[in-house]
């Protein structure tokens, strides 16, 4: 193949999610069905209308030393660990100039995305503001408030000098980051690049926001019930918090060193609605736009397709207008797809979903089993899709088979992303 046109495989896999504090942990609790929903217990909750939450299973502070963590806001905190566990899964070592790694750092970028960025540092900080003055204000705070922060903190740690890059697509931020490392390295502007999306928003401010909106489930008796994506009874999304990172790098690169390869990260398809700033276009035609710009510019057959990790985020408008373009775009090839919406366990993580939703997908590809989704007691009448329900169920076990991994966020961001087995 040509640099401008190189096969870009993914050999590492990093996750600090609400299910658990590492990748393999994380999957385990995927393909059980567990919900790592749960009430929100600090005292500022008490007088929310939404008090449920997807907190990250094991708090940052037990991994990061106190010197590092306290110079890193939340979601720098979680990118950081996902990306040191994924960089070790691929098999290099930090830094990148270590000559063991066989890696020039001039040929190593980062691409990790949030949506929100240092929300918790901006406000805490505007609080000690207010409460104690200036003096106290912490001198990290534009380091830590700054969007890019993840990606720049991971790129100081494997010394990537390829370009650091932190696209902010709202929901779709994390996948947005992945298709455009795919492209770096397919360009030939990189060899390896370090990916994925974090977010750290769980603070009274964003959730009251959500929820003047109606985009939030009120379902406070019930967390870990409250997300169910096709569901009848679905009354809004879940705030979740944590962060998924794969590093993606050439064939050519990967083979040389003799990498283990999870499957190749085929590209991805990209399209706008230009319809509202915060409702999904109810036929799904962006979306549908995004899936044919996918077909129209890789090298992808829809007959390859098995599994299809959905944006799914259980509002009730968002979860079928997604269906509706996967209907128009694959027709009756849809009826043989498993259609998982693990959001039904992770909760919502905004920026962060296309990492988690991505490390989900090439892993259900690996093990060739599709995640369940859970909580849909009875299923909304307008779905006509294969929703695999309750229990993981495997995929084809011979042959080469795809899967795609869906993304879209506020202000009509469209990101379909594709992976292969090899």
């Amino acid at each position: 193949m040509t640099a401008e046109n190189r096969t870009v495989v993914v050999t590492g896999l990093g996750a600090f999610t609400p299910l658990g504090g590492d990748a393999a942990t994380t999957w385990e609790n995927l393909v059980a069905g567990r919900s790592g929903v749960a009430a929100l217990t600090e005292e500022w909750a008490a007088e929310l209308p939404v008090r449920i939450g997807a907190r990250v299973a094991v708090e940052p502070g037990e991994i990061l030393p106190r010197p590092v963590a306290r110079k890193l806001d939340r979601s720098a905190q979680f990118a950081l660990i996902a990306a040191r566990e994924a960089w070790a899964d691929a098999g290099f070592e930090t830094p990148a100039t270590d000559e063991s790694s066989k890696l020039a750092p001039e040929r190593l970028g980062t691409v990790i995305a949030s949506g929100i960025g240092g929300v918790t540092t901006l406000l805490d900080q505007y609080d000690i503001l207010r409460e104690k003055g200036a003096r106290k204000v912490s001198p990290h705070t534009v380091p830590m408030l700054m969007p890019n922060s993840p990606a720049a903190n991971v790129g100081l740690e494997v010394g990537a000098r390829a370009g650091v890059h932190t696209p902010v697509s709202a929901c779709a931020s994390g996948a947005e980051a992945i298709g455009y490392a795919i492209e770096m390295i397919r360009t030939g502007r990189a060899d390896v690049v370090v990916a994925g999306g974090t977010e750290a928003a769980m603070h009274p401010l964003p959730i009251a926001a959500f929820a003047s909106m109606m985009a939030m489930s009120k379902n406070n008796d019930d967390p870990e019930g409250a997300s169910r994506p096709y569901d009848k009874a679905r009354d809004g999304f879940v705030l979740g918090e944590g962060a998924g990172v794969v590093v993606l790098e050439s064939l050519e690169h990967a083979e040389a060193r003799g990498a283990r390869i999870y499957c190749e990260a085929v590209g991805q398809g990209l399209s706008s609605d230009a319809h509202h700033i915060a409702q999904p276009e109810p036929t799904g035609a962006g979306v549908a736009r995004a899936l044919a710009d996918l077909f129209e510019r890789n090298d992808l057959s829809k007959a390859e397709i098995v599994h299809v990790n959905a944006h799914a985020t259980s509002t009730p408008q968002g979860d079928t207008a997604e269906l509706k373009a996967l209907r128009k775009e694959l027709g009756e090839d849809l009826d043989h797809i498993a259609v998982s919406a693990t959001k039904s366990m992770t909760g919502h993580l905004l920026g962060g979903a296309g990492g988690i939703e991505t490390v989900a997908t090439v892993l259900a590809l690996h093990h060739r089993l599709a995640p369940p989704t859970i909580n849909v007691e009875e299923l909304d009448d307008d779905v006509e899709a294969d929703i695999v329900r309750d229990e993981a169920r495997a995929l084809p076990a011979e042959g080469r088979i795809a899967a795609l991994n869906n993304s879209f966020g506020f202000g009509g961001h469209n990101v379909v992303l594709a992976f292969r087995t090899r």
